[in-house]
């Protein structure tokens, strides 16, 4: 009987490894015949721990599992959820990028390989760099990591750049609040991120590549290394891929941690051993990046969906979403909700049904009062712009952003205020410094939004000035898109900034 038991730091947050241990010792007790198989999340954190058991009509989940219920598991008497692919939340989801994980090993090339792994590496080996080039180009890829540039662009720039060394470079400086969809896919399917980091070289013809992954995350850290070594030993990285003549090698880096990291050029900086600031562009990382040679720098997302993509062929990819967002968005859903995960979709889903339908409203039953996509520098959606599809280019039209695809949910005892406030802070504290508009404004701005706070609403008109000034004047996004969330509080939720002055009269 096989038994599976996810292993990603969400599980195991919340007992997986005492779940696993209980379940081998009961097992042994009794003299059962298991084999328990870690396996990364299916994304269903609320169920977490959630247990499979293989049965003939497929993996029966249960959930949540306590040590205390692993006798009635192996007696069958513990109620179970069903079929896990059955389930509503997974029988919903176009899984593209996320289509392994929760499913294999994380660790067995064997598992990888029997559920579509490396087909999309060997496809791309028989073609040109400009040939993946163009695939990924027609699919329309953009990038996952926020900024949504479109992935075939960036490659080709630095395919037709002359150098004699290109780099990969892997964006795993996962820091937005509500986001786990990178951790999720190191952890639960590591060798996607290697395959698609692979494919990258190939296209753009760099041999070396590195992950750039924050010390927070040490599972992460851990299996990502023990991937990259498992794929070397199998001929997939190093100097002759599978076989191929053709030569690309990668390392895992730990960064310390600062947000501000995230920002393309602060992480080439750090990657080389320098302090964390954000350069002025250009020139731009595809042409003098790393070591200031030509250098892909791509989020993990991006390149864990390229497998995929050239498996599947450009058009199959780029038959899902909506306009210019093609493809599918693994949306990471988080805060005040009843079901928390993430839910991987094709764009075009309304917020609105994201929230009411699948996540279930608030886990305190309260109404929903605001939505924040796109980290803690997104913009706070109300209830009225509920309808607006997941889309980036429908997000802008609408004052947010999509970002990273983190949806926190807060209800209606949220103190609006005070998060405009915490989004002006959280910019004071992770500012490299280097400008003056992200580093002198975001201290103006808290102590401003604090006279907005003791009453002085004559404040206000200064608030919308110093942010206007720090989105037009801040040399990255961290200053830049502070203004977001800071604005949309205000401009959505204007009772928050008004109601102390008021009854202060």
């Amino acid at each position: 009987m096989k038994i599976y038991i996810p292993l990603d730091s969400a599980a195991k947050a919340v007992g997986a490894d005492d779940v696993a241990d209980a379940i081998l010792l009961e097992a042994n007790t009794r003299g059962l015949d298991i084999e328990v198989i870690r396996n990364g999340t299916r994304g269903m954190i609320w169920l977490e721990p959630l247990v499979e058991i293989e049965t003939e009509s497929g993996r029966v989940g249960y959930g949540i599992v306590d040590v205390a219920d692993v006798p009635a598991l192996l007696d069958g008497k513990l109620e179970s959820l069903g079929v896990v692919e059955d389930l509503d939340w997974m029988k919903g989801q176009t899984r593209l990028t996320f289509q392994r994980c929760g499913i294999t090993d994380p660790l067995s090339l064997t598992d990888y390989e029997a559920h579509g792994g490396l087909t999309g590496l060997r496809n791309a080996i028989a073609m040109t760099p400009a040939g993946i080039v163009e695939e990924v180009t027609n699919s329309g890829l953009r990038g996952r990591g926020g900024a949504g540039f479109p992935t075939g662009i960036k490659w080709n720039t630095v395919l037709g750049a002359q150098a004699d060394q290109k780099y990969i470079v892997c964006n795993a400086d996962e820091g937005d609040s509500g986001t786990f969809a990178d951790r999720m896919i190191m952890e639960g399917d590591p060798f996607t991120l290697i395959e698609g980091m692979i494919i990258a070289g190939l296209a753009v013809e760099a041999t070396q590549g590195y992950v750039y992954l924050r010390s927070e995350y040490p599972d992460a850290i851990d299996i990502m290394e023990k991937a990259v070594v498992l794929a070397r030993a199998a001929g997939i990285l190093g100097a002759d891929v599978l076989g191929s003549g053709r030569a690309f090698d990668m390392e895992i880096r730990v960064g310390a941690g600062a947000y501000v990291c995230g920002e393309e050029t602060s992480l080439l900086n750090s990657l080389e051993g320098k302090r964390g600031v954000v350069r002025a562009k250009p020139p731009l990382p595809a042409l003098e990046g790393f070591l200031g040679k030509p250098t892909v720098v791509n989020n993990v997302i991006s390149l864990a969906t390229v497998p995929v993509v050239m498996e599947k062929g450009a058009a199959h990819y780029a038959d899902f979403g909506l306009g210019r967002s093609k493809g599918t968005m693994p949306i990471q859903i988080a805060g005040n909700v009843k079901f928390g995960g993430l839910y991987e979709t094709a764009f075009g889903l309304p917020l609105g049904d994201l929230i009411d339908k699948i996540a279930g409203g608030t886990l305190s039953g309260r109404p929903v009062k605001a939505v924040q996509v796109g980290g803690p520098l997104g913009a706070y959606m109300p209830r009225s712009k509920f309808d607006t599809p997941f889309a980036y280019e429908e997000f802008d039209g609408q004052g947010g952003l999509i970002g990273h695809a983190g949806v926190v949910v807060f209800d209606d005892s949220t103190d609006m205020l005070g998060m405009a406030r915490f989004a002006m802070e959280f910019c004071a504290v992770e500012s490299c410094g280097k400008c003056t508009p992200c580093r002198i404004g975001a201290v103006r701005g808290v102590e401003t939004i604090d006279r907005i706070g003791k009453g002085d609403t004559d404040a206000i008109e200064l608030l919308e000035d110093l942010c206007e000034t720090m989105k037009d004047g801040s040399l990255c996004a961290l200053g830049g898109f502070t203004p977001f969330p800071v604005m949309s509080a205000l401009q959505n939720f204007p009772d928050d900034f008004a109601t102390k002055k008021e009854a202060a009269e």
